[in-house]
């Protein structure tokens, strides 16, 4: 498999998961707000930038992240990792399209 191969799976991934990402960043943006936090007091903390955690949160950015950071940034927020995956509005038979 080329890198180019790899790039395109990697897009179509993120396409297919975008409203996930956007629910993540949402939530983070939610939490860091309730912890009066502004996005560069997250990105040091986190040791991310802070363009990076504002493209997170950014309801319109195809921005992912990893587990690692996910984990950072919830422990900065003082939440469990699952609270920032918290889909709300989604059905179990929702993550299966």
């Amino acid at each position: 498999m080329t890198a180019i191969d790899q790039k395109q799976i990697n897009k179509q991934q993120t396409n297919r998961y975008e409203k996930y990402y956007r629910q993540i960043g949402l939530n983070i943006a939610y939490y860091r707000k309730l912890r009066g936090m502004s996005q560069m007091a997250l990105a040091e903390a986190t040791d991310l930038s802070r363009t990076h955690i504002s493209n997170i949160e950014a309801p319109n950015m195809k921005t992912s992240l990893s587990l690692e950071s996910l984990f950072d940034i919830a422990g900065v927020l003082q939440v469990a990792p699952r609270a920032l995956l918290d889909f709300r509005d989604e059905k179990p038979q929702d993550f299966h399209e």
